[in-house]
């Protein structure tokens, strides 16, 4: 036994984590999601067999995947941008609002009950998996993005949403986008130019949200995560980063080879059933 864990189960968590990574590279590229939707369900996963206290379990996972999807986002938007399919009007426009949104959701997460960011998590999934499987060209909110304080509006919201998922805020903005009339795939690149906006203050605010619980559940950091700051697992981002950026181009090429329809009808299964595994969650109360 170390640390309260088989070794065995630490050779299995382990391995876990560094095929997350990969996955989770592939899906930043081909999505421009930042690799978080995948992220958060799978580290859940890991810290329950690792025995993190319910409580602090689903923040710790939100946090952590922020953390790990900071180069993963940096790496996925440099290879979009060199195929120049970034929008880069839209990062002038949502920057500021983005990281006020992403301040808010962190002070939320302060003071957030668990249960709190898995409703998050399924509602804004399944609406998204919704839109993206069934929905129609004529489902549309305008011609044209929106100036002024709708568009800024936006922004915050696709801040405050996305650090409350751990997600690199490409779900919102490549619904947002497309309902504006803007391509999937110019949608998928300008998203992971806005997962780095989103990522780094975004992990910075769990570090600092999570020192009271680190106070209250010390073996939460103690014990099952050495290293731990706040609600960002250091081991487990170490363990999840490698892969993830040898597997983020991989993803940027698979995204430019498959059709608009193709991107978004993989994109709704894939959110669809990542909800569904936290409705299990809810109803269980594990």
């Amino acid at each position: 036994m170390v640390i309260g864990i088989d070794v065995t189960e630490l050779v299995e968590l382990a391995g876990l984590l560094v095929l997350v990574g990969a996955i989770a590279g592939f899906l930043a590229g081909i999505f421009g999601i930042g690799g978080g939707a995948i992220l958060v369900p799978v580290l859940y996963e890991c810290f329950r067999l690792a025995g993190v206290p319910l409580e602090v379990r689903m923040p710790l996972c939100v946090g952590t995947s922020l953390a790990i999807i900071i180069p993963t986002s940096i790496r996925s938007f440099r290879a979009h941008y060199a195929r120049g399919a970034v929008d880069m009007a839209i990062i002038r426009a949502w920057w500021l609002p983005i990281v006020l949104g992403v301040i808010a959701g962190s002070a939320i997460a302060r003071i957030a009950p668990e249960r709190l960011f898995k409703y998050v998590f399924v509602a804004v999934a399944w609406s998204a998996s919704f839109r993206l499987i069934f929905g129609r060209e004529s489902w549309k909110f305008g011609a044209e993005l929106p100036k002024g304080p709708l568009m800024k509006a936006y922004g915050v919201m696709v801040g405050l949403l996305s650090t409350l998922m751990g997600i690199g805020g490409g779900l919102f903005s490549n619904l947002l986008m497309t309902f504006y009339g803007r391509p999937i795939h110019q949608a998928v690149a300008t998203s992971s130019a806005l997962a780095v906006l989103i990522s780094i203050p975004g992990a910075l605010g769990y570090i600092y949200a999570g020192w009271p619980a680190a106070a209250r559940y010390p073996d939460v950091t103690a014990l099952q995560f050495p290293f731990a700051l706040g609600y960002v697992s250091l081991i487990g981002a170490v363990l999840v980063m490698p892969l993830s950026l040898v597997t983020a181009p991989l993803g940027v090429r698979a995204a430019h080879a498959l059709s608009k329809r193709q991107l978004e009808t993989a994109f709704g299964c894939y959110l669809f059933l990542v909800g569904s595994r936290f409705v299990i969650s809810l109803v269980s109360g594990g």
